[in-house]
């Protein structure tokens, strides 16, 4: 007869390894360490002791951006793990990151405000603004060099800025290292991930930049529509597809999979115009939003702020080249209905100003690119143009926001 002890053994089974082959938006990657409250260390302990944890993920990307798979930046240089990205969140939402522990990454790059902002100019310490919009946090695994001038090279550069910039978090590297590897709860992660005593300026940027690039935009109704439109292009009529069921069922399943999806979250006529409308020579809005992002990661003088006594010369400050005075990076066009208000400087509350901007051909001056011209735009197209763009939202991946290490009690 077997002892107790040895059938309680036998009752525990061992716990699988967490998947390494993921989709970016699954919500395990992002919605933190189970439970409520600020993170204990105990959960924080038993968080980094779940199998495959530490494990680097072979990711992929949802539809819609999957299409730009080959684009993926960063991976190799700095490997997303679960409990990189894990660390990476709490320290996103963490004000205590800033000087006065008011700012955290999250301030300017709110999910609940798209990872942008609805003010003009980001907002940091005491109220301080600078002279630009908050650039969207979303789809950064696309993305190489960061900011609207593109001065980060890379999105762990980028991170690095604000908490020592005086007017966003307006602390030292010094002093944000400090006050995170005091805290219990952060110094046992990092030891964990990094290495023994591997709080440092490097790995906290490294930790918040892996978390970015988790948070991709999911499949929009246009994505669904293209989807499908693949199918019915193929077999336009029911005899056609009664023929593609009986030769390739499977297919005829994922056939029938894309017709629902589509009808789920359906393109209104509106939108299937502006679509059209979007990748016509007459618009040419694909030049600058190209690709499965929609954006050809390349910086455009529209004329923006041109007119201003002293305009933001934008790129041309990084390069010195005359070609990027006034140019600035080409925004992504996915969920931009969820990120006003838009342009470097915020100046357009609505995408219907966006829209009447690029109609008038922008504010002419000496360095104004070649892809703005005047459009012949009816009312009809400009709300169609608009209806298309609304037809570019997906759900971002579920995240916790507030859960963060515990202050260690006396």
């Amino acid at each position: 007869m077997a002892s107790a002890e040895a059938a309680t053994d036998e009752a525990v089974p061992a716990a699988e390894p967490l998947p390494t082959k993921v989709t970016l938006g699954d919500p395990s990657l992002t919605k933190g360490i189970p439970g409520e409250g600020p993170l204990t260390d105990e959960q924080i302990a038993a968080w980094l002791e779940t199998p495959g944890i530490h494990e680097t993920l072979e990711v992929s990307l949802p539809l819609g951006l999957k299409a730009a798979q080959a684009q993926i930046v960063g991976i190799k240089e700095n490997p997303m793990t679960r409990a990189k990205i894990e660390l990476g969140r709490q320290l996103y939402f963490d004000p205590r990151l800033s000087s006065d522990s008011t700012v955290s990454c999250a301030s300017c790059h709110d999910p609940e405000q798209g990872y942008a902002a609805y003010t003009q100019f980001g907002i940091g310490v005491d109220g301080q603004t600078g002279n630009r919009n908050s650039p969207t946090a979303y789809n950064r695994i696309l993305s190489g060099a960061q900011f609207w001038d593109g001065r980060a090279a890379s999105l762990e550069e980028q991170a690095h800025g604000p908490i020592a910039n005086p007017i966003e978090m307006a602390n030292t590297h010094e002093t944000c290292v400090a006050t995170v590897g005091a805290i219990p709860g952060y110094k046992m992660q990092f030891d964990a991930i990094f290495g023994e005593d591997s709080c440092n300026i490097k790995n906290i940027t490294d930790a918040i930049a892996t978390f970015e690039r988790a948070i991709v935009t999911g499949p929009a109704p246009y994505d669904y529509y293209v989807r499908l439109k693949r199918f019915t292009d193929r077999f336009p009529d029911e005899e056609s597809l009664e023929e593609f069921k009986e030769e390739d069922p499977d297919l005829y399943e994922e056939y029938l999979q894309a017709k629902a999806d589509a009808e789920l979250h359906p393109m209104s006529e509106s939108a299937v115009r502006g679509m059209e409308l979007f990748f016509s020579e007459k618009t040419n809005c694909a030049a600058c939003h190209a690709g499965a992002n929609f954006t050809d990661e390349k910086y455009h003088n529209l004329g923006v702020g041109m007119d201003a006594d002293e305009p933001d010369l934008g790129r041309y400050a990084v390069t010195g080249e005359e070609k990027d005075k006034g140019a600035f990076k080409t925004p992504t066009l996915r969920n931009v209905e969820l990120t006003p208000p838009y342009m470097h400087d915020g100046s357009q509350a609505t995408l219907e100003e966006v829209v009447e901007w690029y109609a008038k051909g922008g504010h002419p001056n000496e360095y104004l690119s070649k892809e703005i011209k005047k459009l012949d735009l009816t009312a009809q197209d400009k709300e169609d143009l608009v209806a298309f763009m609304k037809a570019l939202t997906g759900p971002f991946p579920e995240v916790e926001i507030d859960r963060l290490p515990a202050v260690a009690q006396d």
